[in-house]
């Protein structure tokens, strides 16, 4: 994109320290926003002075959102923002909400992207440093012989991406109702004859559920499926949203609305109600659900931002990512085979037997 005198340019927010004017970003370790050329630590309230943020709205609510027929629209602007750094135009598309300058490095905060009805309900803060994932990989691919050898490295991990992720949470109520069918299965010998009896029971559940805080990823680039796996988050240590928890951090807003993911949501919700109610049953050989009969209602929905490393590795021709949840360091992704190694795994209990059978001697280095 090129930039000329008709270029409208915005400010971006940086935060900076108020005792040597360097970058700050947030330190998951601290809990607090971190100068590291001075080594001096900050608590955010303190900062939000000195940062010159506006006034706190409400926050995030989709029912008024809604009412603004042009909120589609404004998601889907590129504007130009100013570095107060260096004075360098940044473009940022329509969903970037925290990034970094690309000619000083320096941490941006684009406000208008999370200020007003935008403004997220809530946000978990990273506790997991960087410092801290190579040793939750290496729980996460203990014991995986066939794994490519220094698939990963320390300097594949420096590159893993701390970004926050948007979320849904869906609060509902889950009632109505599922019928069952069990079987138990009776075998015996009738003389010369082997006998299998099945017995078939018809079972009814009705129930109402309630459900608190059932998230689904806001975001159309995040695979669903990476994200539904890295849970659970511990919700209890939701925080006000605060743009100081981004920087440092890489942040996109939502771009998929609540109406969007509402029966991603009730789905989730259903499931977990049916299992709930099959619990319930016990002492069958079988039990598969004949019909059910679920409904939402009152439902309700909050926008929060929750902390995710993201990290892409290529092995071969394919590309693999993984996700780790940046509360508690859990790791989810494929992990590839190595050619070698699979190759080893078949060869060594091969010539193993061999050497047994033909009184041969092996020495393997």
């Amino acid at each position: 994109m090129e930039f000329d005198e008709n270029t409208t340019v915005e400010k971006a927010l940086q935060y900076k320290c108020p005792r040597c004017g360097a970058p700050l970003e947030y330190d998951p370790s601290a809990e607090k926003i971190h100068c590291g050329a001075c080594d001096t630590d900050f608590d955010i309230e303190a900062l939000k002075a000195v940062a010159g943020e506006g006034e706190e709205s409400d926050g995030f609510d989709w029912g008024d959102l809604k009412k603004d027929l042009n909120f589609e629209e404004k998601l889907e602007d590129v504007r130009v923002y100013q570095c107060q750094s260096c004075g360098a135009l940044i473009e940022a598309d329509e969903n970037t909400v925290a990034t970094k300058c690309p000619y000083c490095e320096n941490n941006v905060v684009i406000t208008d992207r999370v200020s007003g009805g935008l403004r997220p309900n809530a946000v978990i803060p990273f506790k997991i440093t960087k410092k801290d994932i190579p040793e939750r990989l290496k729980a996460f691919y203990k014991n995986k012989p066939l794994l490519p050898k220094n698939f990963f490295s320390e300097n594949v991990t420096e590159k893993a991406q701390g970004m926050y992720v948007p979320f849904w949470l869906f609060n509902a109520e889950i009632d109505g109702h599922v019928s069952f069918r069990g079987e138990r299965v009776h075998v015996y010998k009738s003389g010369d004859y082997r006998v299998t009896e099945t017995d078939h029971f018809a079972m009814e559940r009705d129930g109402e559920m309630a459900f608190r805080n059932v998230p689904v990823d806001a975001s159309v680039k995040m695979d669903n499926d990476l994200m539904d796996s890295i849970e659970p988050f511990d919700f209890s240590e939701m925080k006000d949203f605060d743009p100081a928890y981004l920087t440092g951090f890489v942040a996109e807003r939502f771009d998929s609305t609540p109406d969007d993911e509402l029966e991603r949501a009730s789905g989730r919700m259903e499931n977990s109600a049916e299992n709930v109610f099959k619990s319930t049953i016990s002492g069958y050989s079988a039990v598969r659900v004949v019909t059910k009969n679920l409904k939402m209602r009152n439902s309700s929905v909050k926008y929060v931002f929750l902390p995710v490393y993201i990290l892409n590795c290529h092995y071969g021709d394919k590309k693999y990512r993984y996700a780790i949840n940046g509360q508690t360091g859990k790791v989810v992704g494929e992990l590839p085979i190595g050619k070698a190694e699979s190759i080893k795994a078949f060869l060594i209990p091969f010539l193993i037997a061999f050497a047994a059978m033909t009184g041969l001697v092996l020495i393997f280095v």
